[in-house]
């Protein structure tokens, strides 16, 4: 092809079609500039960062929130005002409303990756709502902690698109090196300065070791592009059987677990989940429920991706993947719940919560990948692959909502009472009515996180569990996957439950003092929950159900 039919077509179609589509992000990335020109004018002592950054993050959700339904509704069956919003962006159908590759093909545009920027956009803006309210950072340090926040946002919403492997490495580092400092953004405080440290020495070995994986893949199979891994590997096996035997089937394996490994230390899976109590413990709340939602939203997403270009290797291969992360899932969480009956720090326990739930998310992958190519007689393949990621989909978007109602409580009893310890939370339901609300709130969160009925992590687990259900007719050890879950479940009231007895039931000490939290604050975590039990006891419920299986079967077409 000639030069210039080359650089016509990229100025031509190329650019503007990945401009129009990568909207949102530039937008993020814009915001993230101002940040550093407000800082560096000396007008952050004038008028505070923490606006500007809510303002850029409603804009890049708002741009999502566009994409996404106009991908929805194809751009013409739409309401007046949605029309008018996609206008505004704008958006044409030859670029947002076309999925397909763009930027070279270093990202992907569909439904798929649509649904979770638009998440993650939602979830920036109700964190950056709960600094403002929580008063972390202060006017000092708010552009500098709100860079790195968006700045990581913005390496998550690359990675749920993410389709190539180099593009898999960069948004993975993008989204963990801000993190690693704001583990540590609160400065003086020990605990904080070690788990950073920690952190970010685990992290630099790890994405060593997902590099190094990447290259075992890309040099096997001759191509970095995710979209022909499994093809490529089916051609070079050829008339050959998947088989440990082989040095082709050896090193695509070895490549893919370095890979795995890299997504698992940030879904922090045991065994790669050792830096996690640690950092909760040593961070503010608000970095926390970041660490907690966004990243493993982002890095479940990018996980689902990375597997599914595996799908045309072979049954044998997928199913290889799908029973050893199986038994992670067991070992995950089995050792999450255990570990959080015995701590008596809450942001400790709920670290090891979020290990736990890792677990049980990474069944519904486990259950995805033995499903995804059976060929087991009275199993539908892509519905029950489809089913796989609609309730995957589902836990992380009920997932979103139960654990920022936890650590925003967490934040503002925090600002009442100088603690994070669960015996300082004695008796602090009998205290004024915005402290009695967020208390409910948080037992509603605590419940849901069990899954109990009529809660929204009831059927988000549900959904898990029958696609484990699903794929036990594959294969049998995810029968014992789903035994494991069931146990882990009721299991993990006991510690839940350890908080909600000295909230409720135990007598606070003599010497405590009133915990009054300000009304903004109780407004705030009922918005939050309020989407619990939405999603449990409305037709929301099966509004999101019927988004998550459009969603997902976008990815098996």
């Amino acid at each position: 092809m000639p030069v210039q039919s080359i650089l016509d077509q990229v100025l031509k179609q190329e650019i503007p079609r990945s401009l129009e589509i990568f909207a949102p992000e530039l937008v993020l990335c814009v915001t993230v500039v101002l940040l550093l020109l407000w800082r560096m004018l000396g007008l952050h002592s004038k008028a505070p960062t923490c606006w500007i950054a809510l303002f850029g993050s409603l804009l890049a959700f708002f741009g999502a929130f566009a994409q996404f339904m106009y991908l929805k509704s194809n751009g013409v069956d739409a309401t007046e005002g949605l029309k008018l919003l996609f206008s505004v962006w704008p958006l044409s159908a030859e670029n947002v409303g076309t999925p397909g590759p763009y930027f070279t093909g270093l990202l992907m545009h569909d439904q798929f990756a649509v649904f979770f920027r638009l998440g993650l956009s939602l979830f920036l803006v109700l964190l950056i709502a709960l600094t403002i309210l929580t008063g972390i950072p202060d006017e000092e340090d708010g552009q500098d902690f709100y860079t790195l926040l968006i700045g990581s946002t913005i390496g998550m919403l690359m990675a749920v698109g993410s389709n190539h492997l180099l593009m898999l490495f960069i948004s993975i580092e993008m989204m963990s090196v801000p993190s690693y400092v704001m583990v540590a953004f609160q400065k003086g405080r020990r605990q904080a300065t070690e788990a950073a440290l920690k952190y970010v020495v685990y992290g630099a070995g790890i994405a060593g070791v997902m590099l190094y994986g990447i290259s075992l893949i890309a040099g096997l199979l001759g191509t970095a592009d995710m979209s022909e891994l499994g093809a490529r590997f089916a051609l070079l096996l050829g008339d050959e059987k998947f088989t440990m035997l082989s040095a082709n089937s050896v090193t695509l394996v070895l490549g893919i677990m370095m890979v795995l490994i890299g997504l698992a230390f940030k879904l922090s899976l045991v065994p790669f989940h050792f830096w996690c109590p640690d950092a909760f413990e040593g961070a503010s709340s608000e970095v926390c429920a970041f660490l907690s939602v966004a990243s493993k939203a982002a890095a479940f997403a990018l996980l689902v991706r990375f597997v599914m270009a595996f799908q045309g290797a072979g049954e044998e291969l997928l199913l290889f993947f799908g029973v050893a992360l199986g038994v992670i899932s067991i070992v995950t969480m089995t050792l999450g719940n255990l570990a959080a009956y015995t701590q008596v720090n809450i942001k400790r326990l709920l670290a090891y919560s979020t290990i736990a739930h890792a677990g049980y998310m990474v069944m519904g992958v486990s259950a995805l990948l033995v499903v995804v190519n059976s060929t087991t007689k009275g199993v539908d393949a892509n519905t029950a692959a489809v089913g796989c990621v609609e309730g995957l989909m589902y836990y992380i978007c009920v997932y979103l909502f139960m654990n920022l109602s936890a650590f925003a409580v967490v934040a503002f009893l925090r600002n009442e009472t100088f603690s994070e310890e669960i015996d300082s939370y004695r008796g602090i339901f009998h205290n004024n009515a915005a402290t009695k609300v967020i208390c409910v709130c948080l037992g509603i969160s605590f419940f849901s996180l069990v899954g109990m009925p009529p809660f929204g992590g009831f059927f988000a687990k549900m959904m898990i569990f029958y696609s484990a259900i699903q794929a036990g007719y594959v294969h049998w050890f995810l029968w014992v996957v789903l035994a494991f879950g069931a146990l882990n479940t009721v299991f993990s009231l006991f510690y839940y439950l350890k908080v909600l007895k000295a909230i409720f039931i135990s007598e606070p000490e003599s010497d405590t003092r009133e915990v009054a939290v300000p009304g903004m604050a109780g407004a705030y975590v009922l918005l939050v929950t309020l989407p619990i039990l939405a999603l449990g006891m409305t037709p929301l419920q099966g509004d999101l159900s019927a988004t998550a299986q459009y969603v997902a079967d976008v990815l098996f077409k």
